[in-house]
């Protein structure tokens, strides 16, 4: 196989369950032809994570973050750092199966992206799931697509195209949503793989109260960068709707209202707005970081 690969493993306070994740990765790399390198990038952890990771050597590559910088900063210091073909990044909680990654390397012929999607098994904390349920339709809403996961933490991607899109990631856990809608988006190829995956074995999950305004910073945030139209127009055409029910209204009693007048002003500056911001988003995505 020509391609190259890097394997990009974000961890932050993992000492639990990084050194048997890596073990069992490397033996089982081990039985591959791939052209293939591990980069665990080691995010502020603050209990033994790095003592483990350095015991294996030359064997991987480890690049510290000073201090805790989110899981998406993690992933955009690996990818800035591979000098690979593909980027895969992979979990170092122990919840990813290795034979996932022959499902995934499989498809790299014909996608640009190819995402492991759950089917079953532990998908995280009850308490992200409402929010992750929302955020999940709203994807698709703007996308107008299926996805069938839309943040799965196993993923193969173009460096190129990872490298393409880096300015639009954020340094949290919605990278991988963001890059999802990135790569559907701008009309690349993406393929889902159904995977199975277990319970995390590391450390406890970061799920707090802020949380859900987190989601709801993000669901606007997708909104803007990727569809803006998708929601301004249908208000612009309710709006636009009720001035001519209206207007017609006026008509039989002969007098033109100032609510008329109102829906038609804002239907129209409603729907301007969002062919600019279309515009102003478009421009985004295109902009290299």
């Amino acid at each position: 196989m020509l391609a190259t690969f890097s394997i990009i493993i974000p961890v932050f306070n993992e000492e639990r369950a990084i050194a048997a994740t890596l073990s069992s990765l490397l033996s089982y790399l081990s039985t591959k032809e791939w052209k293939v390198d591990v980069m665990v990038i080691n995010d502020g952890s603050t209990d033994g994570t790095l003592e483990k990771l350095q015991e294996f050597g030359e064997k991987i590559k480890i690049i510290s973050h000073p201090y805790n910088k989110g899981y998406g900063a993690a992933i955009k210091t690996g990818v800035r750092a591979s000098m690979s073909d593909w980027v895969l990044t992979f979990d170092g909680d122990g919840q990813h199966r290795f034979n996932s990654l022959d499902d995934l390397i499989a498809e790299i012929s014909s996608y640009e992206l190819i995402i492991g999607a759950r089917t079953n098994g532990y998908k995280g904390p009850w308490l992200r799931q409402p929010g992750k349920k929302i955020l999940h339709w709203l994807a698709e809403y703007l996308v107008q697509a299926k996805i069938p996961d839309l943040n799965s933490g196993l993923r193969l991607a173009k460096k190129d195209l990872m490298q393409k899109y880096l300015h639009l990631f954020p340094n949290g856990y919605s990278l991988s949503s963001t890059s999802t809608l990135a790569f559907l988006k701008d009309g690349q190829n993406v393929k889902f793989v159904p995977i199975e995956i277990t319970q995390r074995q590391g450390g406890k999950s970061a799920v707090n109260l802020k949380d859900g305004f987190k989601t709801i910073m993000l669901m606007l945030r997708l909104i803007m960068l990727f569809s803006p139209l998708r929601v301004f127009a249908p208000v612009s055409f309710l709006l636009l709707f009720l001035f001519f029910v209206s207007f017609v209204y006026d008509i039989i009693l002969l007098n033109l209202t100032d609510t008329t007048v109102l829906l038609l002003v804002t239907g129209l500056l409603i729907f301007f707005f969002g062919l600019l911001a279309d515009q102003i988003a478009a421009l985004r995505r295109e902009t290299d970081a």
